[in-house]
């Protein structure tokens, strides 16, 4: 029934499997790849015509994490995966970025590429295998794609890279002192083709070795995915690139320096409109039969990128006359929102952040319900790239896949950074608002993001900065990196390359590219290129903020404590009882984590000493030799019973009392009455012994020797 092609190979400390023929055989290439016992199914299918009018390439990737590939029920009220996490989001897009630049030009047929997760063994995470299998898929299946390709996971430990470490080592690189990397790169055997990176102030040097490493560990898994196509791939797909030669001669012909003279104008508005009358007067002057071919909108965007690169590449000459190293103006200002916690506006040239902080409580982490168990993360950062922010009219609804992508990259940024939560135990959340957008409204995130902390009064170790770079490489070999790049230069480059850190070293690296890969070479100009570019924007942002600010009067106060966790239970009381009480009567809000850490919050300094009071009274143990003022409950022949330390009662005996010899304890005692009382130690029973006699009452503190031994006598 089944014709099925196994290939295997030992990769890193795990075997590398790949399969085809069993499952989905109605789908143009389904292929099953297992990571030691993380298996991903990716299904392939495209159209096999192209639609009419369309004039853009519609692929499609989706990522799904199948809760019973963990053993795990989905929560909820529905019982059943729903939305696509942030996870699935992020590693659809991890996939999407590498393979899209490697279908052929031209092929505008709709794609579909969906990636299923069946196992995870909570050690080998998934978004790899799915990047592995769906090159595979992509490449048995006939689609024109000129892969195949593969990725993996990078990591940094004590000087040495490591290869697709375990789910456990990356899980937040802020609880693991040890790993300084998370790094995933994409690519053919021959280039890199996409980077994606969290990292610690790691240098330029070692980022550009971990890259190597990666591509130097992806190109044998790429000869596993040829040796399966050899054995079963299928059919190529018949289809011949357009060739719209004449069609771009003509429109070249007739709308070269009117191009180029829109792109000589700075202001991106009028440069906008520029470009859509030349376009309109290029049309003017087609006839029929071209303005009805196809491959119209291609010409045009193939004549503004060679009007763009030649400039950039022969000329040094830039849309907005910047030099290829310069970066444009830039302005900074904090603390413009009154009532907020924090803010920053960053402005640099036409693109411009407004980015607000706010600090909570214990309350407001994120529980995250992932695949490999429950987490919490008190580090939020929301970015919105609203329409206006580029003069156009939109829908607006929930965030689609560039913000959530956008704001996790500038998330990884500035998480390096963080204080401890033991130091700073304060949820923090980023909201970026982007009100003008022309160019890395990302990396603005970043700069406005470490400018807002800082407003708010958290302890950055280090202000974080970040910088777009862009590329032109031509055919022959000679290529321009570009500092700082415009929206435009984004567009119809060769190269996207955002590098954010601090002056110490990097803390984020993401490349996308739209050639077949780029050299070590042309990566390592990029680096020292955005080391300068950091560099000077850290000096501009420093003029506004160079480190914390005061604490922000609105923002909650936070206090901690520890204590051992076998008093948990009595702090918690109950069914809560203890704790609703504490709150209740306190005002404050109290957080108590499993490993004894307890977070008392309030903008009321009153009361956070209150909760803390009580709870010190309920977990702390009275000290021998230590005077506690206390309240007598009761009266006895032989003495008196005091109430000194919370709930903790003990006996002044009657001879404890004065020194002198009383009648009876109620000559001198009645109860309510607060007194002044010394620990003095604990019968064989445990029971505690307490005396008055030598302790002023007035005042609250120990007799003198000499005196008490004058009484005494």
């Amino acid at each position: 029934m089944f014709n099925v092609t196994t290939k295997s190979m030992q990769w890193g400390e795990e075997t590398l499997t790949l399969e085809t023929g069993k499952v989905a055989r109605q789908a143009d290439g389904s292929v099953i790849a297992t990571l030691g016992e993380t298996t991903v199914m990716a299904n392939v299918t495209f159209a096999k015509e192209q639609k009419e009018g369309q004039d853009f390439f519609p692929l499609t990737v989706h990522y799904q994490e199948k809760y019973y590939a963990a053993g795990k029920v989905p929560g909820g009220f529905f019982k059943r995966e729903a939305r696509p996490s942030e996870k699935e989001t992020l590693t659809a897009r991890l996939i999407d970025r590498p393979i899209r630049p490697l279908f052929v030009p031209g092929f505008k047929n709709e794609v579909l590429v969906m990636c299923t997760v069946l196992s995870h063994d909570l050690v080998n995470d998934p978004d790899i295998v799915a990047m592995i299998a769906a090159s595979a898929a992509l490449t048995i299946s006939g689609v024109p794609f000129m892969g195949p390709i593969a990725g993996c996971r990078v990591g940094f430990v004590d000087g040495e890279y490591v290869l697709n470490p375990d789910v456990d080592d990356m899980q937040g690189l802020r609880t693991n002192p040890d790993q300084r990397l998370d790094l995933v790169v994409a690519g053919t055997r021959d280039a890199v083709m996409m980077v994606e990176s969290e990292a610690y102030e790691l240098t330029e040097a070692e980022m550009l070795g971990a890259v190597t490493f990666a591509h130097d560990n992806i190109k044998p898994v790429c000869d596993l995915i040829i040796s399966l196509a050899e054995a079963a791939a299928k059919e190529p797909f018949d289809f011949t690139p357009p060739d719209y030669s004449a069609l771009y001669e003509a429109v070249k012909a007739v709308g070269e320096e009117k191009m180029r003279a829109a792109y000589a104008i700075t202001d991106k508005q009028a440069r906008v409109a520029a470009v859509s009358a030349a376009k309109d007067e290029i049309k003017a002057s087609l006839s029929e039969d071209q303005l009805a071919d196809t491959n119209l909108g291609s010409a045009m965007k193939k004549l503004e990128s060679t009007v763009l690169r030649s400039d950039v590449v022969k000329h040094g000459r830039r849309i907005d006359g910047r030099a290829l190293t310069q970066v444009r103006p830039i302005e900074c200002e904090v603390g413009l929102l009154p009532r907020t916690h924090g803010s920053a506006l960053f402005t640099r040239g036409e693109t411009q952040g407004l980015i607000v902080t706010t600090l909570g409580t214990g309350d407001d982490e994120q529980i995250i319900d992932a695949l490999h168990g429950n987490f919490r993360s008190n580090f939020l950062l929301h970015y919105n790239f609203p329409p206006y922010s580029v003069g156009e009219v939109g829908r607006v609804g929930s965030p689609g896949r560039r913000e959530i992508g956008h704001g996790k990259l500038a998330w990884r940024a500035l998480q390096a950074v963080l204080p401890a939560p033991t130091d700073f135990p304060y949820t923090i959340r980023l909201v970026s608002e982007i009100t003008e957008s022309n160019g890395s409204s990302s990396m603005a995130t970043v700069c406005g993001g470490s400018l807002s902390m800082m407003d708010a009064g958290v302890p950055l170790k280090a202000p974080v900065a970040g910088v777009a770079m862009g590329l032109v490489l031509e055919d022959d070999g000679e290529f321009a990196v570009l500092t700082d790049i415009l929206g435009d230069e984004d567009h119809l480059g060769d190269m996207d390359f955002k590098v954010a850190g601090t002056e110490h070293g990097i803390t984020s690296l993401q490349m996308d590219i739209k050639v077949a890969g780029i050299t070590p070479a042309i990566m390592e100009k990029a680096l020292a290129q955005a080391k300068d570019g950091r560099m000077h924007i850290l000096g501009e942002m420093a003029k506004a903020l160079t480190e914390a600010g005061d604490f922000s009067a609105y923002a909650p106060r936070i206090e901690t404590m520890t204590i051992p966790t076998d008093k948990i239970r009595e702090v918690i009381g109950s069914g809560g009882k203890v704790i609703r009480e504490i709150v209740e009567v306190s005002g404050a809000k109290v957080d108590i984590n499993d490993d004894g850490v307890i977070k008392i919050a309030s903008a009321n300094g009153d009361a956070i000493k209150k909760a803390y009071d009580m709870i010190y009274s309920i977990v702390a143990e009275p000290e021998e030799g230590k005077i506690y003022k206390g309240t007598v409950v009761k009266i006895v022949d032989f003495g008196a019973f005091v109430n000194f330390f919370g709930k903790r009662d003990g006996l002044v005996h009657v001879s404890q009392i004065e020194n002198r010899r009383l009648n009876h304890p109620s000559d001198v005692l009645k109860e309510g009455q607060e007194v002044w009382v010394k620990l003095l130690g604990f019968d064989d029973r445990g029971k505690v012994r307490l005396s008055m006699k030598s302790i002023d009452q007035a005042t609250g503190e120990e007799a003198p020797k000499e005196k008490e031994a004058e009484a005494d006598e």
